[in-house]
């Protein structure tokens, strides 16, 4: 018997598709998976409250939860602040908590949809080399250089 093993894109994006089924959000779920050169998972992430224990978005502590604030407004301060953080500032955050001697630096982080400006700033700043995300039926997934 032949088995067709995944391309580790695919392998890692259903990975994050896994993880983001943990998110804390009424909106949106969204998981990432940080990965070292050497195809080792480094951190993981989802969207959702910053602290453990923290009431979430699905228990009525997010203020854009059930509002009629539209999708895709700002979320900075004022009415319709989120409390969630993204995946991947989580992945990120995962893995300097858990893995501080295994650096970002030179990784890639697979995530469930495209990545906001903020976050692809943040992995860059980490050192985080490019970022896998799904594309699509066109196009399975999309690549991009951080670097």
């Amino acid at each position: 018997m032949t088995s067709v093993r995944p391309a580790w894109p695919a392998y890692f994006l259903g990975i994050a598709q896994a993880v983001s089924a943990r998110a804390d959000c009424s909106r949106r779920q969204v998981g990432a998976v940080l990965v070292n050169p050497h195809h080792q998972i480094i951190g993981t992430g989802y969207n959702g409250t910053d602290a453990p224990k923290m009431p979430g978005c699905l228990e009525g502590a997010c203020p854009r939860a059930f509002s009629d604030v539209p999708p895709g407004s700002p979320y900075g301060p004022g009415p319709g602040r989120c409390i969630a953080v993204h995946a991947e500032h989580n992945a990120l955050k995962h893995n300097a908590l858990r893995y501080p001697r295994h650096s970002p630096r030179g990784a890639t982080m697979y995530v469930t949809s495209w990545p906001c400006d903020d976050c692809t700033e943040r992995m860059r700043a980490a050192g985080v080399a490019r970022v896998v995300y799904p594309g699509g039926p066109a196009m399975p997934q999309v690549e991009v250089l951080l670097r």
